[in-house]
């Protein structure tokens, strides 16, 4: 008998072991895989942050070395000193910080109407423009084009927009298709669905009106989801490359993508200078890591509870 429960109790203790040295290599695997996927992630970035320090021999040196041997700031303050790069920049910001005050104004307003308020056509209406995020961004740009150069009593244009060039080459243009997101409306929308709804019941029995309920109730529980609609705002004005270039066309107007671009080929020759393209590539990287890093916490957030309830 006790022969029997020793040879189960060795049997248990030896199927453990062989399952905890499995699961031991599955996690080793694991960790392996997930180390690889960062070094190919991060490895052009700091690629890049190490050819901004270069300086030209260096960049261009073989066999090339991962770390700058004669660190430069040269290159930044030819980016700094460009006639284009330090105006890009503003109007970037300008852009992108106008689309993060539109988009959290008008999101949440709309948001909270489709969630809470009962009017017809709610529901088609939301349906709506929630397929409009299905259209590809290529699709939209001829209606853009012509919805910009047709705008009504601007560059020159008529109360009918015929006349003038309307929006075009302007940075006001430039804004236009970033003023709001069908997804941000979506997102607001979702994360008032989860609130409970006792609290504006509570409010309405003591006299407020909807929009009181929104801004006393509701926008006090809001900041995961404004921050990541501040995100999503951000970063799609900052990084879109395509409207501006086809919008615009005089350097003053140009946001950073666009002038990167032009940055690009001031060599001469077919040949590109990549440090100082490389010194502005990291400022234009700068702000979205920043906003990120600021709003991290409250986007994380937002997103969890944005994508619970429909």
């Amino acid at each position: 008998m006790n022969v029997a429960r020793l040879s189960a109790s060795l049997f248990a203790s030896s199927t453990q072991q062989r399952r905890r040295s499995a699961m031991t290599l599955r996690t080793l695997l694991l960790y392996a895989a997930l180390i690889l996927v960062a070094i190919l992630i991060i490895g052009p970035f700091i690629w890049v942050i190490s050819l901004s320090f270069k300086g030209t021999n260096e960049a261009f040196a073989y066999p090339p070395t991962l770390l700058p041997q004669v660190p430069t700031l040269k290159n930044f303050a030819e980016v700094l000193s460009s006639d284009v790069l330090p105006g890009a920049f503003l109007n970037s910001v300008v852009v992108a910080m106008t689309s993060v005050i539109t988009n959290v104004v008008i999101a949440t307003l709309a948001g909270y109407a489709f969630a809470r308020l009962r009017f017809p056509g709610s529901e088609a209406v939301f349906l709506t423009l929630i397929a409009s995020t299905m259209v590809p961004g290529a699709v939209t740009l001829v209606p853009l084009f012509l919805m910009a150069k047709n705008f009504p009593l601007m560059g020159g244009n008529d109360l009918l927009g015929h006349g003038g060039t309307g929006l075009l080459d302007t940075i006001p243009g430039v804004l236009l298709p970033h003023v709001i997101q069908a997804l941000n409306i979506f997102l607001a929308r979702q994360f008032f669905l989860e609130q409970p709804e006792e609290l504006a019941e509570a409010a309405r029995i003591d006299g407020a009106t909807e929009f009181g309920i929104l801004a006393r109730v509701y926008l006090p529980l809001s900041l995961p989801m404004i921050a990541t609609i501040a995100i999503f705002a951000f970063t799609g004005a900052w990084e879109d490359f395509l409207w501006p270039l086809v919008v615009t066309s005089s350097p003053e107007n140009y946001t950073i993508q666009v002038a990167l671009s032009a940055f690009a080929g001031i060599g001469g020759g077919g040949i590109i200078d990549w440090g100082p393209l490389m010194a502005a590539t990291v400022l234009a990287t700068l702000p979205l890591l920043l906003a990120f890093i600021f709003f991290q916490r409250y986007f994380v957030a937002g997103l969890a509870s944005g994508s619970v309830k429909g």
